[in-house]
């Protein structure tokens, strides 16, 4: 299933996706007569889903995808995790060997932003970068779990452009402020659920800035794969239903290239996924 939060005329709802067609929160309650949870949450992850799941091939999809916005999927997750240098073929453009435990960030949940919607920069950032990732649903909460274990932990994926600011990362030397201003995670389209990607390792990802092809690639490239990543978290730290963990990126970001071109205002990026869709977000400088 694929499972959206979108916004129309100022009201947020959440739905599944058929194509171009929606199954929206209130019509699957109209249609039921189960009383459906406001909270995409508490939909997902406490028990509705799974009841609601069973009926939807009895349900119609009678609203048009078009007539919505793209919300972030997840609104409020206690954390997003990102990995870095977990791509063997980034990891080799930096002149590095990719970790073999977990080195992570963590991305302040403000940075979450639509599909669709504008990466919003400060003005004084001079090196904005990309960086397109596979990201983990964890839909379950699990302490210190097996790899087999963290299977069923997962309960789905997404995109996610890790924005980061490549000279505020150099002056700082560290990551967390570069990558955590408001809108520096657009994501989406939707959520993607675990049963629909049974080979998460094997999925095509590609970057286009203005249509020019940046990144392509594929998480087959992914040192340490997505069950061990979230077995080995696990064991550092209690995750938690509708967090966020994002993979790592492949080879083709600006970081330290000698003919970087960083980007610019109005500039538009294109980001897909095997099977997952697309984000396509255009960047603003104020």
């Amino acid at each position: 299933m694929k499972i959206a939060r979108l916004l129309r005329q100022n009201m947020e709802t959440y739905a599944f996706v058929n194509g171009e067609k929606v199954l929206t929160r209130e019509s699957m309650t109209s249609q039921t007569g189960i009383p459906i949870p406001q909270s995409i949450k508490d939909f997902l992850f406490d028990g509705w889903y799974d009841e609601i799941k069973s009926n939807v091939k009895n349900m119609s999809y009678n609203e048009n995808l078009s007539d919505f916005k793209f919300l972030p999927p997840i609104p409020n997750p206690s954390k997003i995790i990102c990995l870095a240098f977990n791509y063997k073929d980034h990891a080799k453009e930096q002149n590095l060997i990719p970790p073999d435990e977990p080195a992570i960030v963590i991305k302040p949940r403000t940075t979450l932003n639509g599909a669709t919607s504008d990466i919003v920069c400060p003005s004084f950032v001079s090196k904005l970068d990309y960086e397109i990732e596979l990201a983990v649903i964890i839909g379950k909460d699990c302490k210190n779990i097996s790899e087999k274990e963290a299977k069923d932990a997962v309960f789905g994926y997404m995109i996610l452009n890790d924005a980061s600011a490549r000279d505020i990362q150099a002056k700082d030397k560290q990551f967390t402020r570069a990558k955590g201003f408001d809108t520096f995670a657009p994501c989406g389209p939707w959520i993607t659920s675990a049963d629909e990607i049974p080979e998460p390792q094997n999925l095509k990802m590609t970057t286009k800035v203005n249509g020019d092809v940046r990144q392509n690639s594929s998480t087959s490239n992914m040192h340490l794969k997505v069950y061990s990543i979230v077995s080995l978290l696990s064991k550092a730290m209690t995750l938690e239903k509708g967090d966020i963990i994002s993979t790592g990126t492949p080879a083709g970001v600006m970081l330290n290239k000698p003919d970087a071109i960083f980007l610019k205002d109005g500039d538009k990026i294109e980001m897909e996924i095997e099977n997952l869709g697309k984000i396509q977000n255009t960047v603003r400088f104020v």
